[in-house]
């Protein structure tokens, strides 16, 4: 049985049924979509090889990366037990993390590099103190108050928001592109056999400037580190004005779990019309303003755009393998990715 709902009290002399959401869905598919992407305006071309832009970012990243480890460790007080003490400072270890994601594909550059680290600063330090960091909860609050600082500093408030989630592959020979097209997006959701395959991430972006506001992982599902990004972003303290998410999060029960802010979805093709009026209304403006929704919902291939980058710049892997660890590694990434960010446009 379709549904009709009549929205004539918010929409005056306007009705939808559910098959107008369908029939939509339909268009999108055979030409709408091919006639939104034409009426978008090109983007100027930067001519500039990847190459120079990275050293570029990198460069512009390290000037402004001592001065924010330096407020964001200042503002912790620790006090300290009895036992040995950590033979780093604070802030080494931050820096030390931070640098170790950054060159971390191969042990062995690392191990190098803290050969020199360890003749400049006359402390010893091995790869197994290295990686004992991704579980220490004093580089946790750092990483936490820089990630805010930075956020701050580039003046993220109240945004237009884009979300995305991917896998990083915690084994050699899996790759989480191609295993997703594969099983037709179900490594989404793990299976039993399929446990420790993957680390699930998921980001939301400000689209305006390019930098991630909060962040999840998982080793169960995307959705699981969808949950978590949504808990970090209530301590960041940062307002969403509109979010743009995939398909995958297109259930009503999602769309009203923003309150009041403007949820930008593409409803799944059983979509019907039952549910609270924030959804009869985003399928009303879906059907009834396509081309402009959609303007507003594919501002999320920033996010994919995100991805892309952090995977040719850290890899498509985790080297780490406890759950805390992974999880720092990934905060690790969307640190320096909101750094490359800061002296950009």
């Amino acid at each position: 049985m379709d549904i009709l709902i009549n929205l004539s009290v918010h929409y005056p002399a306007m009705q939808i049924w559910s098959k107008h959401v369908r029939e939509k869905l339909k268009d999108i598919d055979e030409f709408l979509l091919e006639q939104y992407k034409q009426s978008r305006e090109e983007k100027k071309r930067d001519w500039r090889t990847y190459e120079e832009q990275y050293a570029l970012r990198i460069k512009e990243a390290m000037k402004e990366l001592a001065p924010l480890i330096n407020e964001a460790v200042d503002s912790i007080r620790i006090e300290k037990g009895r036992g040995r003490q950590h033979g780093l400072t604070l802030k080494q270890r931050v820096t030390l993390l931070l640098l170790q994601r950054l060159f971390g594909e191969s042990n062995r550059m690392m191990a190098s590099m803290l050969a020199i680290f360890s003749a400049l600063s006359g402390i010893d330090v091995s790869y197994k103190t290295v990686e004992r960091l991704y579980s220490d909860p004093e580089v946790e609050l750092a990483l936490h108050n820089l990630h805010v600082l930075i956020l701050r500093k580039k003046g993220v408030d109240d945004i237009e928001a884009s979300g995305d989630g991917t896998g990083y592959s915690l084994t050699i020979k899996k790759n989480y592109a191609s295993e997703t097209e594969k099983r037709n997006d179900e490594v989404k959701e793990t299976k039993n056999d399929r446990k420790m395959s993957f680390a699930y991430s998921f980001k939301l972006m400000d689209i305006k400037t390019k930098m991630y506001v909060a962040y999840g992982t998982s080793l169960k599902s995307e959705r699981e580190a969808y949950a978590r990004a949504r808990l970090m972003l209530k301590g960041v303290g940062i307002h969403l004005n509109s979010i743009s998410l995939d398909r995958y999060y297109s259930h009503p029960l999602d769309v009203d779990s923003f309150g009041k802010t403007k949820v930008y979805i593409i409803p799944r093709k059983d979509a019907i019309l039952k549910g609270s009026w924030k959804w009869k209304r985003t399928m009303f403006e879906f059907v009834e303003e396509t081309l402009s929704y959609l303007g507003h919902y594919y501002q999320r291939e920033s996010s994919e755009n995100g991805w892309s980058v952090d995977k040719r710049r850290f890899g498509w892997d985790i080297a780490q393998r406890r759950e805390d660890r992974i999880d720092r590694a990934d905060f690790c990434t969307t640190v320096w990715h909101n750094l490359f960010q800061l002296g950009g446009d």
